[in-house]
This record gives structure tokens, sequence and C-alpha cells, in this order.
């Protein structure tokens, strides 16, 4: 699956907050996804950013007088509502905000906002005093219904000195959200746990031991399970990567910290998927103090540690289970003596050591080998579409 901003028509609402000009950026973002987009302004917006600056980056007219513009159309606000795949309004003000909640249509984006059928993504944005006013939380409270999501704005240092809630989410968080309003709701319901990133195995305070998982594909896959509808718990290892939106994330260092947070949150899962490489060795004896070089054995003692997927696999019932297998060679062989030995559904293989497969990388070429014996060799491919693509197998043996 592309990303699901390809090929979509998104009209973005922009108000009159000193927000505004993060708007170009998020419409930026649009564009490069591939999206169609088309901008309405309110007066108030045109006195922070030019109506120039959204119609170089669309390459589409603005819309700001009702009545005018090149698509000065008497219905055009039936005809934009009726092609959005997606509205966005941010920043939204509090008088923007008011007047949905009210039903009052007296300028474009109002009155386009009355015809649309298509989800819409309101992002606040204002002052704390403002945001917080009783008033302005029963408008966002009435416009929480289906059809429109609010997307709460983050706490931080505003533009007019204060500190707290008012500030425009990042413009990736807003982008995320939208997509989660356009992918099918497929998984709704699924409890979906997912691990990823490496673990570190502390030989003092100052080494461990680990491996170079970046932590992406099991992100990603926790960010997609979340689109597609599913409540998220992501166990990672050290990664330098965010918690995705909307993702119940716990954070573990070590092997056996990753083993009781999984057998922790496994019981509630439908679906888990140990995407994690989790070190199979640890130190025998960690050290409470960074010991010198010149005294260290030339032997580390190392000791197994527990087996995560096959203590899960043991303990399956009607859970589906998924594991990753990263081989150098003999893929087939080694990933289905693994599905096999841990009692796996299904394992998603791939060969290491390429630049645009494995770890670290955005893209990743893998196989797919199921309980019942099939194997499907997939091409080269981004690893959220990857991610997809392991949901849509997910579901087709759920079906089955």
């Amino acid at each position: 699956m592309s990303d699901p901003l390809k090929d979509k028509s998104i009209v973005l609402g922009v108000c009159g907050g000193i927000a505004a000009y993060k708007a170009a950026d998020f419409l930026r973002v649009l564009v490069k996804a591939g999206a169609r987009t088309r901008v309405i302004m309110t007066e108030a917006a045109q006195a922070f950013v030019g109506v120039a600056t959204f119609e170089a980056l669309s390459g589409e007219s603005v819309w700001t007088d009702m009545f005018g513009g090149q698509d000065g159309a008497p219905f055009r606000h039936i005809a934009w509502a009726e092609e959005a795949d997606a509205v966005v309004i941010a920043p939204a003000t509090a008088n923007t905000i008011g007047k949905m909640a009210h039903g009052i249509a007296d300028d474009p984006l109002t009155t386009f906002i009355l015809a649309v059928r298509a989800p819409i993504l309101v992002c606040p944005s204002m002052n704390t005093n403002m945001y917080e006013n009783p008033i302005v939380q029963e408008n966002i409270t009435r416009l929480e219904r289906p059809g429109i999501t609010v997307l709460r704005p983050e706490a931080g240092s505003l533009a007019c000195g204060r500190e707290g809630p008012g500030r425009l989410p990042d413009v990736g968080t807003i982008a995320e959200e939208v997509r989660s309003l356009l992918c099918p709701n497929d998984l709704a319901g699924e409890q979906i746990l997912v691990t990823a990133g490496p673990t570190h195995e502390p030989v003092d305070p100052a080494r461990f031991i680990s491996n170079p998982s970046s932590g992406k594909m099991g992100h990603l896959i926790a960010r997609v399970a979340r689109r597609r509808g599913a409540e998220v718990v992501l166990i990672t290892g050290p990664t330098a990567l965010p918690d995705p939106l909307g993702v119940r994330g716990i954070r573990v260092k070590t092997a056996q910290e990753m083993f009781d947070a999984v057998i922790g949150a496994a019981e509630k899962a439908t679906i888990t998927i140990m995407a994690a490489a989790v070190a199979d060795w640890r130190p025998a004896n960690p050290l409470e103090h960074k010991i010198k070089k010149e005294e260290m054995a030339e032997c580390l003692p190392l000791e197994r540690t527990a087996d995560i997927l096959k203590t899960l696999g043991e303990n399956k019932k009607s859970q589906i289970l998924v594991g990753f297998a990263a081989e150098t060679r003999d893929l087939q062989q080694n990933a289905s003596a693994k599905l096999n030995a841990k009692n796996l559904d299904l394992i998603v293989g791939n060969l290491i050591g390429q630049a645009d497969s494995g770890f670290g990388s955005d893209t990743n070429q893998v196989s797919l080998f199921y309980r019942d014996g099939r194997n499907e060799a997939l091409p080269l491919m981004e690893k959220s579409a990857l991610a997809d693509v392991l949901f849509d197998r997910i579901l087709e043996m759920k079906q089955k």
C-alpha cells in the first residue's frame, strides 16, 4: 500500500493565528506525499501569511472571498466539499471553532465546512488562556463527534511568552493523523503488541553487547496498525525514534526487561509481532564499575537470555504470532526452522548486509513464510508499505 495521502484530495483551511506559517510547512508535506491540496484562508489568516505562498506551494488558486477569485463559481463550496477526501483546519482559532460548533457559515471556510461529508481534522492553536477558556473547551467538545476529529494542541513555549497548551502540533504529527483518517479501519477491535529495536546487555556501566537494529521496522508496524484502527502497545529497546502517535510505548533496555514487558502485555494481545532484535546472549557477570582494558580478561563469560518468542509460542492460544528472521544465508531453511521451533503463524525473513535492506534502512526486501508451508517473496519496498502488506496477510489468515 502506498502513502494514504497519495492522489487524495485534501482541503486545508487556514485561520488567523500566529501558527499560520506552519500551515505552509504542512502543505509542503501534503504535496510531497502526492496529495492534491487546495487552500481556504480566512480574512485574518491573510494578515499572517500571504496568499501567494499557498498558491505557489499548492499549484492551486487559494479561496479567500465567498464570491470572488478565479474559481468564483456560486456553488464552489459544494463542489470542493464533494471532491474532498479529507479536510484539515490548521491552525484552528477560537473564532472558527466557535462558528463550526454552532453551525455559523459567514465566510468561505465555515460555509464550505457545512457541506463537507469527508473526515475533518481540527487543529486548535491559540494562547493558553484562550484555549483553556470554558467556552472554547465547550465548543471543542461539541465538535468531537463522528466525522470530526480534534487534534489537541501541544504544551510548550508560545509566541505570547506564556508556557502551556496551545502550540500547533508538529506538521508530521498532523499528517500522520490525516493518514489515519484516510486508512481503512480494518484492524478495529484488534489489540496489537509490537516489539522493536535492539537490546543492550551491559558488560559494565560503560560498555554493552548489542546489534545495529534501528527500530524503524517495528515502529512503522506499530504506526500502521494504529492508522488502521488497532489499539497498539509498542515495546522498544533503545532507539532514537519517538513513540508513534496514539501508540502506548514501553521503553526497555535489556532482553530481560523486554521479556518481562512482553509477557506482561501478551495476554491481552490478539496479534503479536516480534520485530525486535533481541540479544541471544548477555555477559554472565556484568560489572558494577567500568573495568580498565588492561584488567579485562581475554574471555568474556556469556549466558543465554530468555527466549521471548519461544515462550510466546508455547503459551499461544488463539492469538496470531509473527516473528522476524534476519539471516546472512540459507534464508528459507533458517526461517522455516525458526517458525516451526517457536510455533509461529508467520515469519518475516530477510537477508541482511545490503544497504537498502535490513538494519537501519528505510526499505526492506523480505520473504514471508507461513505455517502451512507456503512462502511469498516480496519486492523491495518502503518499510511502511511492508507493514501494510504484513497486516493484509494477517487479516487474510484470520479470515480462514
